[in-house]
């Protein structure tokens, strides 16, 4: 069993990696297991730069705001701002404090240097403006798109104007009231302004894709396609207050699964300007449908990953991530049964594994699932395996 599993394990490198894929594909997704390890980071950083100096990767997506990680991107193409200032308001999360994120932000701004625009890295954030606490404002991304389109279309044309969209949004700190993620009383999102504004924002979107061969020349497409995310976001921001307001059982499970489909929103026009490298935990890559416990309740919905997938066929490919210990949270050694722990056993630090091959070489032996001790771990679940395309495997992490 020993040497069949190892004769599915190859060095972490963009060449094996694509051997394993049937096709090269327009989105390359690497899942982790668990955030905050700049371990895992640095192993990303490092297949980035083997995918665009072999295989001609132009992008890599993280997850993390889509609004704040346009700093990102018009530092790294442009130079605009200093590194410092886009570290602290680039990355949402807090991820602009890890020293890999940094040293990935670093290297694209050099590599990108005297490079024309064509042969420029991007960067992208591809997750909406939320945290667990709530959700931004819609004012952002809603006044971003009025503004672009009250610029260059014929005033007659706007739904509404610039004033009426701020009478109807009001203070910010309505719509960012932490108390309205647990209560939802508190939330503003089925308020008569936020119905109006939805009922705005689906107009401004319309005009847009209305005007798209009239704006792509006025502007450019990248200036186009900045403004299609200002519409994604905003509408993605009211219904998901919307549903903040909503007090059925599903309630939940809705918030859930809307993040992830601005995700998959994100993903696909990313996917639109060439391959790209993603990069955000598992459960949000993943085929598979999504689980997690609230509390007592039960949440299961489709990740960004399996609804890209379900686009894209062969365009998308997902690599989990596995570990065998993270001992400063207290994950020692896998237990043997487990698919960490069989991997383990393999003398190499770290590897990719071809999935498929390893479900078959597993036959008839069952490994069990992994029980972490630790609640920000993910175990592989062995009854994902022939899902996955590959799984990269890390064998000990240390302490950032």
């Amino acid at each position: 069993m020993a040497t069949d599993i190892k004769d599915t394990a190859h060095a972490v490198e963009a060449a094996a990696v694509m051997k394993l894929l049937p096709a090269r594909p327009r989105l390359l997704a690497l899942g982790e297991p668990t955030h905050g390890e700049d371990t895992l980071l640095d192993l990303r950083n490092e297949l980035f730069r083997q995918l665009v100096e072999q295989e001609g990767y132009r992008t890599i997506a993280i997850e993390s705001d889509c609004m704040m990680g346009l700093v990102v991107d018009d530092y790294v193409t442009t130079g605009t701002g200093t590194l410092d200032e886009v570290m602290e308001h680039g990355f949402s999360h807090g991820w602009g404090t890890s020293a890999a994120n940094r040293e990935l932000v670093r290297w694209i701004r050099t590599y990108n240097k005297g490079r024309p625009a064509s042969e420029r890295l991007r960067f992208a954030g591809f997750d909406g403006p939320l945290e667990i606490t709530g959700a931004a404002s819609p004012r952002g991304a809603l006044t971003a798109l009025h503004g672009y389109l009250g610029a260059r279309v014929d005033a007659d044309l706007l739904p509404c104007t610039a004033e009426t969209l701020d009478r109807l949004l009001g203070a910010d700190d309505r719509w960012t009231n932490p108390a309205a993620m647990m209560d939802p009383a508190q939330s503003v999102g089925q308020s008569a302004e936020a119905r109006e504004l939805r009922l705005l924002a689906d107009d401004l979107v319309a005009l847009l894709d209305e005007q798209t061969p009239h704006l792509i020349t006025a502007t450019s497409r990248d200036d186009w396609d900045r403004a299609r995310l200002y519409g994604r976001t905003a509408t993605g921001l009211l219904r998901y207050h919307f549903w903040m307001a909503d007090t059925s059982p599903g309630r939940m499970t809705r918030l859930v699964g809307l993040r992830d489909q601005m995700m998959a929103g994100n993903l696909l026009a990313v996917a639109g300007r060439g391959p790209a490298l993603v990069h955000a935990h598992s459960g949000h890559l993943q085929r598979n449908k999504s689980t997690m416990r609230m509390g007592d309740l039960p949440l299961e919905w489709w990740s960004a990953g399996a609804i890209v997938s379900a686009h894209l066929g062969e365009g998308y490919a997902f690599l989990a991530t596995a570990l065998g210990t993270i001992r400063h949270q207290g994950v020692d050694n896998p237990p043997p049964d487990t698919v960490e722990g069989l991997l383990y056993a393999l003398p190499e630090d770290r590897y990719v594994i071809d999935a498929p091959r390893l479900a078959t070489a597993l036959g008839d032996t069952r490994p069990v699932p992994r029980v972490s001790p630790w609640f920000g771990y993910s175990p592989l679940d062995p009854a994902h395996l022939a899902a996955h395309d590959g799984i990269v495997f890390v064998k000990e992490v240390p302490r950032s």
